[in-house]
């Protein structure tokens, strides 16, 4: 089947707007997809173009195929979001549906080869890692265990003591900006 379009606001974006249609559809049981590229109706589609609509085809199904619990997709998935998660860089861009293109996209901002050990990804950097952060806090946690403290209660009282220490007021004054009364 071809498309259906999602929506018709967008020329040059149809391989997106056909590929929700085609989840939805694959998933209610169509057998065959066919794919549509980013020229569609507009132009003829190179090389690059035909690669983007198989590729963005690929996810529907893949997507279609999660929707309907296939194992295997749920296990392919699993795979990747657990090395995502460990930062097993090399792992990421082998179990990519395109790993040439993920490796690629990876190393134009990080391409020493140091950053495909990197415990961060380009995007957070190694402050604001939500996968980082969800580390520290488990390990956080596992110290914790045994203490008679758990998460909450460590948490809350850490927080209580850097009340304390900042000099226990609620209501600060507000600042004063340049030029008001």
């Amino acid at each position: 089947t071809l498309g259906p379009l999602a929506t018709d606001i967008a020329p040059a974006y149809d391989h997106i707007t056909s590929a929700i249609g085609a989840a939805i559809i694959a998933q209610a049981g169509t057998a065959m997809l066919c794919y549509v590229t980013p020229k569609e109706h507009l132009g003829l589609p190179n090389r690059d173009d035909v690669k983007t609509g198989v590729i963005t085809y690929k996810i529907a199904a893949h997507a279609a195929d999660l929707a309907k619990g296939h194992p295997r997709a749920q296990e392919w998935d699993d795979a990747i979001s657990k090395a995502r998660f460990d930062f097993r860089w090399r792992d990421q861009f082998n179990l990519a549906l395109d790993p040439v293109t993920a490796l690629a996209y990876h190393d134009e901002t990080l391409p020493a080869e140091g950053a495909k050990v990197a415990h961060f990804c380009s995007m957070c950097g190694p402050k604001f890692c939500s996968m980082k952060i969800t580390q520290d806090v488990r390990e956080y946690a596992a110290r914790l265990r045994g203490t008679g403290l758990d998460g909450v209660q460590a948490g809350m009282q850490a927080k209580a003591d850097e009340f304390r220490e900042s000099g226990g007021e609620i209501y600060l004054p507000a600042p004063v900006e340049a030029g008001m009364p």
